[in-house]
């Protein structure tokens, strides 16, 4: 637990400064169009923020924070390769060389967990101006100023310790004693399995908080997509706890979670009503391929699920001689894993 009772705040526009990455002006369909080795950092809330590699020159030099001024501000991130700016894509440019890789880094942690405590969504975005005015608090040293040599070290030693848990889960990771081989598997399309209901479609920003009872499930990766609780609409009921929720698009596309609790939902999340009984654990196993398809074959802001969800959306699962789906394999595998089921 790091002591930050003598941390100083520091005005952002003071340690950085701050406007739009440069690019090429090109629509997606155009700067995509050749594949090579350098990043294009977009609106995304994965991947260190990065769409793809094209074979392109880099337009930034790297080495600074990056963040998106059209999504939330779970989009920042350190940019330490060359890269291709993006529309939207806010720079972060150090206003003094002292600066360096581990202590930007450690600036990331803090400034991101600042900026996510005034709850940026995107309809409170989080904007170039509103990045300047935030506070953030930095160790200090004896003469008041910041205490670069603690960041840096604080980093060497964090790293340290994340080496020694890949360590642990590298030991782990064949926990089941063998590896999936999904060549017998057979696709199936969404609606063969759910229901696709398009859910509540509300914005978090006119919902009630007065007495918060209902689970609010928007675009998000974390906390099984609960952005927050708010208060119970009358004439609206909400969700039954178990069904399952799908980001169709933004930095979140395809997280996939079934949910504990009653809920209503965000734009762009539909609802996942099972067609047939499913338990907990083949309900995750599904949630697991669904985000797992969807991350891997669909861009946000480019290429999103939401005109393929009901149409051509497709997703490899287990099945049994008579190609039926094999629900008994998908529960036994996940009660396998060393964490009992995903979370």
């Amino acid at each position: 637990m790091i002591d930050t009772s003598n941390w100083k705040e520091f005005r952002v526009s003071v340690l950085f400064d701050i406007h739009p990455t440069k690019n090429y002006g090109l629509n997606n369909s155009k700067l995509f169009e050749t594949e090579g080795n350098t990043p294009v950092v977009v609106n995304s809330s994965y991947n260190n923020g990065i769409g793809g590699y094209v074979d392109l020159p880099a337009t930034e030099e790297g080495g600074i924070i990056t963040f998106s001024d059209t999504t939330t501000s779970d989009a920042i991130f350190y940019q330490p390769k060359p890269f291709i700016g993006y529309s939207h894509v806010q720079g972060m440019y150090p206003r003094s060389l002292i600066w360096s890789e581990k202590s930007l880094l450690f600036f990331l942690a803090v400034f991101k967990k600042v900026a996510s405590i005034n709850k940026f969504d995107y309809v409170n975005k989080f904007n170039r101006q509103t990045a300047k005015e935030l506070l953030v608090p930095l160790p200090i040293d004896k003469y008041g100023e910041i205490d670069f040599k603690f960041m840096e070290e604080y980093i060497d030693n964090f790293r340290n310790e994340i080496n020694e848990k890949i360590n642990m889960l590298e030991k782990v990771k064949n926990y089941s004693g063998k590896s999936i081989d999904i060549k017998t598997w057979k696709n199936f399309h969404l609606y063969d399995l759910f229901y696709i209901d398009s859910g509540s479609k509300l914005d978090k920003i006119k919902m009630k908080e007065i007495n918060p009872t209902i689970n609010f499930v928007g675009r998000s990766g974390i906390n099984n997509g609960v952005t927050t609780k708010v208060d119970k609409i009358e004439g609206l009921e909400p969700y039954p706890k178990g069904y399952l929720t799908l980001s169709l698009g933004g930095a979140y596309l395809g997280s996939c979670f079934v949910q504990e609790k009653e809920f209503y939902t965000s734009q762009n999340v539909v609802v996942l009503i099972p067609k047939t009984e499913m338990n907990i654990y083949v309900k995750q196993f599904i949630c697991a391929i669904v985000f797992k398809e969807g991350n891997t074959h669909y861009r946000a802001f480019i290429d999103e699920l939401n005109k393929h969800i009901k149409r051509d959306f497709e997703f490899p699962l287990p099945v049994k001689k008579d190609e039926t789906i094999d629900f008994k394999y998908m529960e036994e595998y996940i009660k396998t894993l060393p964490f009992g089921k995903f979370i």
